[in-house]
């Protein structure tokens, strides 16, 4: 009798150990258990640490409260410009109604991924090439609206969305290429003009200034023989006045009309002569004969020494 008690009690406290093992759940920090009674959602959420359940009874779900970060396949779309593109993205979110992410969806994870493929190819549709490559804030912050829009409902909460590539064609990239080439040629043009621009008013600014007082373009021109000596040439190079040059012409032209005036002009007056006498005719030079080719030339005679 007493042996058959204490077997009883051994197998009482045997199932007993069982159902504390089956009833104990531990939740972690990160986590929170949904409980489902025969079925039906339980109120309480449990949080982190050790939690107890009826077995056989109860059911208890972990959710993942962490931040997901979840890579978006490639999609391929036509901008509104007509240009194919590839982009890739990343969606952040988390879980903030773990009820709601175990009831009112199957998989919230597959549901945010399908759901930021589609925003996506729509997203590309209704932007041009130039906002994809340059205005990716704004664009982020609509494909982030056009997907947390369903995914409330679900108990997930979006919290960021980032365009991570944008692949173009090659003959696109070659397109964009020589359109950044001649936009940067065009403004070297543009720059080099300007400055030939100022500089010729800051010369024709010097030179007014130099036509005032003619003893600053000889103090130039000694600063330039003084600059060009300075590089240790073996060349020097002197630059000339113009002025000097215009002296010198006018010089020349003035000689040969004093000449004139001087030998054959007549005496201006009442007195003189009604008509100018004929001056003497200058015999003619004889022209110069022309030197003779060298096949003209009579070959000279050689001696040869033997």
């Amino acid at each position: 009798m007493v042996d058959a008690l204490v077997t009883l009690i051994v197998v009482l406290a045997c199932l007993g150990a069982l159902g504390v093992l089956a009833a104990a759940r531990v939740v972690k920090q990160y986590e929170r258990g949904v409980v489902f009674r025969l079925g039906r959602l339980r109120s309480d959420i449990r949080g982190p640490g050790f939690t107890m359940i009826a077995p056989l009874v109860d059911r208890l779900q972990k959710v993942n409260m962490q931040i997901v970060t979840m890579p978006v396949p490639g999609q391929e779309g036509i901008t509104r410009d007509n240009v194919t593109v590839r982009v890739d993205a990343v969606v952040y979110f988390k879980v903030v109604d773990p009820a709601d992410a175990v009831i009112a969806v199957e998989d919230y994870r597959f549901a945010v991924s399908q759901m930021a493929q589609t925003s996506l190819r729509s997203i590309i549709g209704k932007s041009d090439l130039d906002d994809l490559l340059s205005n990716r804030e704004k664009l982020n912050q609509g494909l982030e609206l056009m997907i947390d829009s369903p995914a409330v409902g679900w108990g997930v909460h979006i919290d960021r969305v980032e365009i991570k590539d944008v692949s173009l064609p090659e003959t696109m990239k070659r397109s964009m290429a020589r359109q950044a080439e001649a936009d940067r040629e065009r403004r070297a043009r543009v720059i080099n003009a300007d400055a030939e621009l100022q500089a010729s008013k800051k010369l024709a600014e010097a030179a007014s200034q130099m036509a005032d007082t003619p003893s600053a373009l000889q103090l130039r021109l000694l600063q330039t023989v003084m600059a060009v000596a300075a590089e240790k040439n073996s060349t020097l190079v002197l630059p000339i006045p113009v002025e000097l040059l215009r002296f010198l012409e006018k010089g020349q032209q003035e000689i040969p009309a004093a000449a004139r005036t001087e030998g054959g002009a007549p005496a201006a007056g009442p007195a003189a002569a009604p008509e100018r006498e004929a001056a003497p005719a200058q015999p003619a030079q004889p022209a110069r004969q022309a030197m003779p080719t060298l096949t003209e030339r009579e070959p000279e005679p050689r001696t040869v020494e033997r």
